[in-house]
């Protein structure tokens, strides 16, 4: 199976810990490493500015994404994984950048050369409580504006060893999550066994930073895809789209994130709601967001649904073989009525999904940046949107080892604005997680959110056409 959820829910079995760090030397030298002109990537932008404005918070504000794996195996190579890790980093050019805000708001990258990167492991011994380990990893691994904000462990549980890595979210998506699981794997096959394949070349996530920049600059507020985007918020009474129950927000100080995450699906009931998607002209992908309009209907009675969802921008071989954080924002927005029905609900929410892909190319994060200061559009710094990401993971090489290696998605407790909504399609079942601000309002929204989206689901399914 793969586990989601935060960091401190995860439960790792009693074992030798061994983390990798950045060397003091290797730290030292890379705080030197000359500025380099490739920018961030529009979302980096955003992250590390939001990251820069609160930096007096007491907690990490950032956000630490944690990938684990339980392989079935006691005896590691711990020179063999330093090699490996050493090849991964100088794979993915991401992890040798670093980041600062100068005063006046231009966000500069810094390049580590390859020869300075140098990680370490520290043998901290055999560590019963999971609590503590969770404690460690969060502990250990730096924030955004720090170089090294990336840690490797491994947990030797004598026949088995948990194998995990700690990214800050600055160098990595969903996908990149899982490439980096995969690319270790790989990696240190080729290290151990001299026959196995080394993985495909990777991109360049710094030429695709400049690329990226390249195009938006070229945007302006007549540029077609800019002008699209703006009638849909002026369609959504001006206004970025929000999570429809009352979330419990403050109007200052910080929340932090709390985390559901449930079943929809087994792997029957997947193919059966998929059978009324293909029915009705869709992909699951229409169904997840028919589910999503008719959830807001339910619950609100909203006859237009305005959503948002994440995709990667990956566009080549080499890109899908990369590790960065690829993704941009398209929007899903099509009117819902008492009187659509789950078909016609379906086949709206396809054409909604399919047309906001067409505006991939046009990043949200420069449409808001264009907006003129007296624009009935509002977007406060720091803006932040609801969003529903689906997945397909049974698409991804090596999905049927999920279940055999008991691998997990985990995040911080970070700040929490929002609710931020992942279905992925997994093999055997679907799963829905929400990470969202953790108040008493929002958990019981979130609940009433959850058991609402899960009744649309059981609709779909009773209304699958059964087959001999």
């Amino acid at each position: 199976m793969v586990d989601f959820g935060l960091i401190d829910e995860w439960r790792p079995a009693p074992g030798r810990l061994v983390t990798w760090f950045a060397s003091a030397d290797s730290v030292a030298r890379a705080a030197a490493a000359p500025a380099h002109p490739a920018p961030p990537s529009l979302q980096q932008e955003q992250y590390l500015r939001l990251a820069d404005r609160h930096s007096g918070a007491d907690f990490r504000f950032s956000g630490l994404c944690l990938v684990t794996a339980v392989i079935p195996t006691g005896d590691l190579d711990r020179d063999a994984i330093t090699r490996v890790i050493h090849a991964f980093l100088l794979r993915h050019d991401t992890f040798r950048t670093w980041f600062t805000v100068e005063s006046g708001g231009r966000v500069l990258r810094h390049l580590v050369p390859e020869v300075d990167v140098e990680f370490v492991p520290v043998d901290y011994g055999y560590i019963d409580d999971p609590e503590a380990i969770c404690r460690h990893v969060e502990k250990t691994t730096p924030g955004p504006f720090q170089w090294d904000c990336f840690t490797f462990g491994a947990i030797d549980h004598g026949d088995t060893t948990t194998v995990y890595l700690a990214v800050d979210h600055l160098h990595t998506d969903g996908l990149g999550q899982y490439l980096s699981a995969a690319d270790f794997a790989q990696l240190y096959a080729a290290e151990v066994w001299p026959d196995a394949e080394p993985p495909a070349p990777a991109a360049s996530y710094l030429d695709y930073c400049r690329n990226e920049r390249f195009l938006s600059d070229q945007q302006s507020l007549s540029s077609p895809g800019v002008k699209k985007w703006l009638a849909l918020l002026r369609g959504n009474d001006n206004r970025l789209p929000v999570f429809p129950l009352d979330l419990g927000k403050k109007t200052d100080g910080y929340h932090r994130s709390a985390h559901r995450s449930v079943v929809l699906l087994d792997d029957a009931e997947g193919d059966r709601f998929e059978q009324v998607c293909r029915a009705n002209g869709a992909d699951f992908v229409g169904g997840v967001f028919a589910a999503a309009a008719l959830t807001e209907r339910e619950l609100i009675g909203a006859d237009y649904y305005f959503g948002m969802t994440p995709i990667s921008t990956r566009t080549s071989a080499a890109e899908n073989n990369s590790v960065g954080w690829y993704v941009t924002l398209v929007p899903v927005a099509f009117p819902i009525s008492d009187r659509t029905t789950l078909g016609r609900a379906i086949s709206l929410a396809q054409r909604a999904y399919d047309s906001g892909l067409l505006l991939a190319p046009t990043s949200f994060h420069r449409v808001l940046e264009l907006l003129p200061a007296d624009s009935e559009i509002k977007a406060e710094p720091g803006w932040v949107t609801p969003m529903i990401s689906f997945i397909d993971a049974r698409d991804f090489v090596g999905n049927e080892l999920f279940d055999s290696l008991d691998a997990g998605v985990f995040a911080n407790r970070a700040a929490s604005e929002e609710a931020l909504i992942w279905i992925n399609r997994l093999p055997g079942r679907t799963s829905l997680s929400v990470i969202f601000p953790d108040t008493a309002i929002a958990n019981d929204s979130v609940d009433r959110y959850i058991d609402t989206m899960r009744s649309v689901f059981a609709a779909v399914l009773a209304s699958a056409v059964e087959t001999p």
